[in-house]
Formats: C-alpha cells, sequence, structure tokens
C-alpha cells in the first residue's frame, strides 16, 4: 500500500511555475523532449531555450539531466510546456540570494544602459547597476550615451530619423564584464540592484590587507602615483595605496605635492610605517636619497662663498637655506657692519644673499653663516 500511494504522489500532474528536474530524450532544432517522471513527456519549444549556446547553457545532448520551469501543465491536449530559459532565471535569482547572503562577488556582462546607470546580465538575470556604483563607465561617458540616444531619437521620432549624429559610445561598453556585489533583491518585482563600486573597494581592501602583511619596515618599493592632496601623495604598490606624507617627498622643504610627483608617475619609496589594525601605510621619497646633512663636508668648507635664501627672521638673526635644503644661521652680529635693533633692517624672507661659511657641525645640524664677511671680500 506504501508503494502505491508514493507511486500516486510522483504522478500528481505538473503545475505552472514548477522547477523540475528530467532526462532529455531527443534534442534538435525542433526543441528538446524531456522525461520528468510523468506518463507524458514534456516539450522545450525552440522559443524557450534561446540561452542555449551560451558558455553557461551548452545545447544539452540525449540523456543529459536538466533543470526546466513549466510553463504549462499536461492537459488533454497534449504534454506539458517546459522551459530552459526560465529555468535559468530562476537558478540565477537563487544564485543571486546566495550572494547576497554570502556577501559573494558576481561577474556581470553589460547589456545596455539607460538614464541611471547601466543594465547588466548576471547568472542569466537582467540587473542594474546605478551610475553611483559604477566605476569601469565613467559620469562623462555616461552623459554622453544618453546625450546620443536623445539626439537619436525614440523610433517613429520624425526629429530623430535620418539625422547625421555621430556613433554613440555605447558599442564600446557593451559586453564589458564587471566584478559585482548584490546590493538589493525583489523577486516579485524582479528587481536586483548591483554594485561595481563596492565589489572593487573589497577587493582592494583584501589586497591590502594581504600586502600589509607582506611588508617589512625599511624595505624599497616600486609603485605608481594615483592620487595627490595638500598632505602628501598616495602611492599605489600593486592594490594597495601607501601615503607619502608631504614632509617625506624631498629633503629640500616642498611648498606643494605637485612640485615633487604627478599622478601616473612611476617612483620608488621606502616603507617607514604599517598598521595592521587599519591597513595604513607611511612611504617615504626622500629616505631613499641621502640625507644632506651626511654628506655636506663633500660639498661644502668652510670659507666657501655660498648662495643661499632668506627663510625665516628671529630676534638674535635670520636663517638662511644653503644649496637648497640645508638651513644655516646668519647671527644679527654678522648681517651688518654696525649694530642693528632686528634683522630685518637688513633682509627680508626669501631675499637671495650670498654668504660666508663659518662653521660647519653636522652632528649638530649647525651651520655658521656670515653676509657681513662675504661684503668685506667683495663679493657684492
Amino acid at each position: 500500500m506504501g508503494e502505491l500511494l508514493d507511486s500516486i504522489e510522483a504522478m500528481k500532474p505538473l503545475a505552472r511555475g514548477e522547477v523540475v528536474e528530467g532526462i532529455v530524450m531527443r534534442s534538435d532544432s525542433d526543441g528538446i523532449l524531456v522525461n520528468v517522471g510523468h506518463k507524458a513527456e514534456g516539450i522545450i519549444p525552440p522559443g524557450e531555450m534561446r540561452l542555449v549556446g551560451r558558455e553557461s547553457a551548452e545545447m544539452p545532448a540525449v540523456g543529459d539531466e536538466i533543470v526546466a520551469y513549466v510553463i504549462r501543465g499536461e492537459s488533454a491536449e497534449g504534454a506539458a510546456i517546459l522551459s530552459l530559459d526560465k529555468a535559468l532565471g530562476e537558478k540565477g535569482w537563487m544564485n543571486l540570494e546566495k550572494a547576497l547572503e554570502g556577501g559573494e562577488q558576481l561577474i556581470g556582462r553589460i547589456v545596455g544602459f539607460n538614464r541611471g546607470g547601466c543594465i547588466v546580465d548576471v547568472e542569466n538575470v537582467q540587473a542594474f547597476v546605478p551610475m553611483s556604483q559604477l566605476l569601469s563607465v565613467s559620469r562623462g561617458a555616461l552623459r554622453e550615451i544618453r546625450e546620443s540616444k536623445e539626439r537619436r531619437g525614440a523610433p517613429g521620432d520624425p526629429e530623430g530619423e535620418g539625422q547625421d549624429v555621430p556613433e554613440s559610445p555605447e558599442g564600446q561598453y557593451i559586453g564589458a564584464e564587471l566584478k559585482l556585489k548584490v546590493l538589493e533583491l525583489n523577486r516579485s518585482r524582479n528587481r536586483a540592484i548591483l554594485s561595481e563600486r563596492q565589489a572593487v573597494q573589497e577587493l582592494r581592501e583584501t589586497r591590502k590587507a594581504k600586502l600589509v602583511s607582506e611588508l617589512v619596515i625599511g624595505e624599497r618599493r616600486r609603485g605608481v602615483v594615483s592620487g595627490i592632496s595638500s598632505f602628501g601623495a598616495f602611492v599605489d604598490l600593486g592594490g594597495a595605496d601607501g601615503l607619502v606624507h608631504i614632509s617625506e617627498l624631498s629633503w629640500t622643504p616642498v611648498r606643494s605635492t605637485q612640485e615633487v610627483v604627478k599622478v601616473g608617475q612611476e617612483v620608488e619609496v621606502q616603507v617607514l610605517a604599517v598598521d595592521s589594525e587599519s591597513n595604513k601605510i607611511a612611504l617615504s621619497i626622500k629616505r631613499l636619497q641621502p640625507e644632506p646633512w651626511e654628506t655636506i663636508h663633500e660639498h661644502l668648507h668652510v670659507g666657501d662663498i655660498v648662495d643661499a635664501t632668506i627663510t625665516k627672521l628671529a630676534d638674535f638673526g635670520a636663517f638662511a637655506r644653503v644649496e637648497g635644503s640645508v638651513e644655516g644661521l646668519v647671527h644679527i652680529s654678522e648681517l651688518a657692519p654696525r649694530m642693528i635693533q632686528h634683522p630685518r633692517e637688513v633682509v627680508r624672507e626669501g631675499d637671495a644673499v650670498r654668504l660666508k661659511v663659518l662653521r660647519i657641525e653636522p652632528d649638530r645640524r649647525r651651520l655658521g653663516l656670515s653676509l657681513v664677511q662675504a661684503e668685506q671680500e667683495g663679493y657684492y
């Protein structure tokens, strides 16, 4: 009796909307005949297997097990009508739901654009990537695509037909693959919203965490300047950015980051610090060059007359920069042959002057200079 009840249960007629498994009995251009375990086989007409031939949905062969969606159940008129396309779509929605729950990334292919972003085919489901979540297509390109569509006009629009308009830039993006994260799903409304920005950001964070774990303080790395700000330059070390603070760009004082580096420039840097908790990387460009004080005796000697620039005034004298990076002091008594109350009576910040080297003390980072003695020796 139990076996009889089981067989009766198995013979329940197919109902619209079901997803069933079956074995291919025949497969050709006229359609696919499927044994789904019922009295009559199910038929998949050619119009319901348009996705067949894609990499993700190859043509089934006789004997293959397949999954199909029931469009029309068995009736007195004939066998059940099944669909491969809708089954793939149902499977696609299931994969999207799993990706949303598990935070997984998916690959989507651009199939079109609208005013707000682009349409992608992902897991055989058409989904939407808003403009704010796109990285591969710039806002400028999206604007050009939208304007091109408007210039061409809608089908039947007499103002749009027959006009000589430039080719839309849309074509260069159709078919491009994007890494995507699922943001929102609503199966009942056939709504799927995805993000390329979030996927790329997550990928970069993963790469950065890996790079941070590999970096060694003091090692040299090559990278590309990826961004510039008022406080320094960001350098891409291969999927992760580190910061070269403006004070680490050059031994010479830097007023603006752009004076030293440009976006896209390849540079060599030294790793100064790594924070594994915040994934922050501190880098230096200047540390790869000798500090000027270390080699000062190679090109500067007591008694030399040198060109310099006044950088700062104090009550006791004026500071001057020599050879672009080393600063020395011109004591107030070495500024003029007469008694003065303040250095501003003789010099101003930014003045170019010629000075005599009186003392060189690399260990103490001190350099003694004289304006008076340079003048006395006839250098003015």
